[in-house]
């Protein structure tokens, strides 16, 4: 009976999920012919076109723009080979149009602050003092332009931005952050752990057992 029951048990990643973190590692580390096969994968498991072209699109901010379009080309190649097999993917919602004519960085800090649980103040200390125009950039555009369409919700965007992280060498401080944030939106540590575990497998060992130990100590 016990055995049954770790049989039935529900995955900490459903299929689109799990979809979803792997498209992202795969982009992240330009890996294009698995990441051709993940997309096929994750519109087998039910991703709409607008959810994954929205996931690709956000990845610029993460791992940059030659990363980002290889990807969506990509894409682009896969619906293309799936519609002359006579596939017919779902389209799914467009980003509902805004009613917030706010301004763009305070629509961006908020939107921090939801995600954070913490105060943002105007510059970010340290490195927005330094630089203002890149923290123009992450709160405007990142957090204001990009998270403000709601194809992908804060939790989908999390998911997306932590496996991206976890799979890229070098950004283990940003990893943390996003972890937090993630942690915030409802991301269980089942979750995170899983999505590791999908590193592991899509990427390699060491990127996974780097990203589990920034984890671990976050939760000391």
């Amino acid at each position: 009976m016990s055995a049954q029951n770790n049989g039935s048990k529900k995955p900490p990643l459903g299929a689109r999920q799990q979809s979803l973190a792997a498209i992202s590692a795969l982009t992240a580390t330009g890996n294009i012919e698995s990441l051709k096969a993940q997309l096929n994968t994750g519109l087998d498991a039910g991703l709409t076109i607008n959810e994954i072209k929205e996931a690709l699109v956000q990845l610029y901010a993460y791992c940059g723009f030659p990363r980002s379009l290889n990807g969506i080309s990509s894409f682009m190649q896969v619906l293309e080979e799936r519609r002359k097999k006579g596939i017919t993917d779902l389209t799914g919602k467009e980003a509902t149009p805004l009613k917030d004519n706010s301004d763009t960085y305070e629509r961006g800090r908020k939107t921090l602050e939801t995600l954070t649980q913490t105060p943002q103040s105007r510059p970010a200390p340290g490195f927005g003092e330094f630089a203002p125009r890149i923290d123009a950039f992450l709160k405007e555009h990142l957090f204001a332009d990009i998270f403000d369409s709601d194809v992908l919700d804060h939790q989908q965007r999390e998911l997306i931005t932590i496996s991206a992280l976890a799979a890229m060498q070098g950004t283990a401080g940003q990893l943390q952050a996003h972890i937090g944030m993630g942690i915030n939106t409802g991301i269980t540590a089942e979750q995170v752990k899983a999505a590791f575990d999908i590193i592991e497998k899509s990427i390699n060992k060491e990127q996974a057992d780097i990203s589990r130990a920034v984890f671990s100590k976050m939760m000391k």
